[in-house]
């Protein structure tokens, strides 16, 4: 059994920082992704991590302003969310990998197959 669990999303102005936090259990340090979802578009890549964090992936749109890392003992992944932008608005879902082939970093969604509830995040301007 496979259970993903996101905290810390809420509300936050223009400028401001935030940090989501992902719990797995029933996994053992997969590689990770966070992805996240606007009102009336599509589910959209965000950051990836590989299994020990040292190889990070990370969209255009949030590069230089988001880090993805990860606590392994507490098997934990975050992700820092600095000089937030009204347009990063959405529901943020982390995902895990998983599978006998999921050994790598990924970032389409249909390689991974554990998904957290989702978080809202709003960033007013």
């Amino acid at each position: 059994q496979v259970e993903l669990v996101e905290s810390g999303g809420g509300l936050g102005q223009a400028g401001d920082s935030l940090r989501l936090s992902c719990a797995a259990s029933g996994l053992i340090t997969p590689p990770m992704g966070w992805f996240r979802q606007a009102p009336g578009k599509v589910r959209e890549f965000v950051a990836a991590i590989d299994w020990n964090g040292a190889n990070t992936i990370y969209a255009d749109s949030v590069k230089g302003r988001f880090t993805i890392f990860r606590d392994n003992p507490k098997n934990t992944v975050y992700l820092q969310m600095n000089s937030l932008k009204p347009r990063d608005t959405a529901i943020y879902y982390c995902a895990a990998r998983t599978g006998a082939r999921s050994f790598d970093i990924a970032t389409n969604p249909a390689d991974f197959g554990a998904w957290g509830q989702g978080i809202q995040v709003f960033v007013s301007s």
